[in-house]
């Protein structure tokens, strides 16, 4: 084995139960080689996935808000999410999902949370962020021994990826409640939790991205992601639908 090869396998923390990586290429190396993988985009897929099926309507990812998912709704027997920016109808901001009614399917592009659900189409898959941290760490635990959690990050104007404080913390919050050998890199996300467990409201509406939507008009969108542990749903990707798991207590 050469040395990159070597350096490759041990990227995907395959040593410890536990493990968190970012974006798209952490889902690559942890989810082949885990029970279930967790994307946490608390700001703003992840969040707004939660309050909808807490509604019992179904959340189908989508990488981009383009004419490729007008044809994608149209084709799984969805509604397509307005533009956030709207300010009317169901979009990718948690607060416009509260009056979201049961069987609605609803298509929710996102670059980020969204795109790496898209991509991660089959097997046990979940989406988590602090409101549901608890109940979807508490499920994945009953019934799984090996976990990869992936905090989808935020995009530099460029394109490259952006790790964020807010995913950082809600990939802690799930990692802080999963038994097992964890990762340096899942201490280190349960550490920033930990930093910020006693006020998430502080992290999220000081962070970079809480303030750039708060700036856009959607403060109530940040408040309701810092909620914590207020919801007992785990969104669980199903015929390539986030829905309610029917394990959730």
């Amino acid at each position: 084995m050469s040395a990159i090869e070597g350096g490759r396998s041990a990227a995907n923390q395959a040593e410890y139960d536990v493990r968190c990586e970012w974006g798209l290429d952490g889902l690559t190396r942890l989810a082949p080689i885990s029970d279930v993988l967790v994307i946490v985009d608390v700001l703003s897929f992840s969040t707004a996935a939660d309050i909808a099926v807490s509604n019992g309507a179904a959340i189908l990812p989508y990488p981009a808000n383009d004419d490729s998912a007008v044809g994608y709704a149209a084709a799984m027997g969805a509604e397509l999410a307005a533009p956030r920016r709207a300010g009317s109808g169901f979009s990718l901001s948690p607060a416009s999902l509260r009056s979201i009614p049961a069987g609605h399917r609803l298509v929710l592009p996102s670059p980020n949370g969204g795109a790496l659900a898209f991509s991660a189409a089959g097997g046990n898959t979940f989406t988590a962020c602090l409101r549901n941290c608890g109940a979807v760490a508490r499920l994945i635990a009953r019934v799984c021994s090996t976990f990869a959690v992936v905090p989808a990050g935020e995009r530099w104007p460029g394109g490259a990826l952006r790790p964020c404080l807010e995913d950082l913390v809600g990939a802690g919050a799930v990692l802080a409640g999963l038994p097992g050998r964890k990762s340096p890199e899942a201490e280190m996300a349960i550490q920033a939790f930990r930093c910020f467990e006693g006020d998430p409201g502080r992290a999220l509406s000081q962070c970079s991205s809480g303030r750039e939507l708060t700036g856009r008009g959607f403060a109530k969108d940040v408040a309701l992601a810092a909620e914590l542990n207020v919801s007992r749903a785990a969104p669980w990707l199903k015929d390539r639908a986030f829905v309610n798991h029917p394990g959730c207590v």
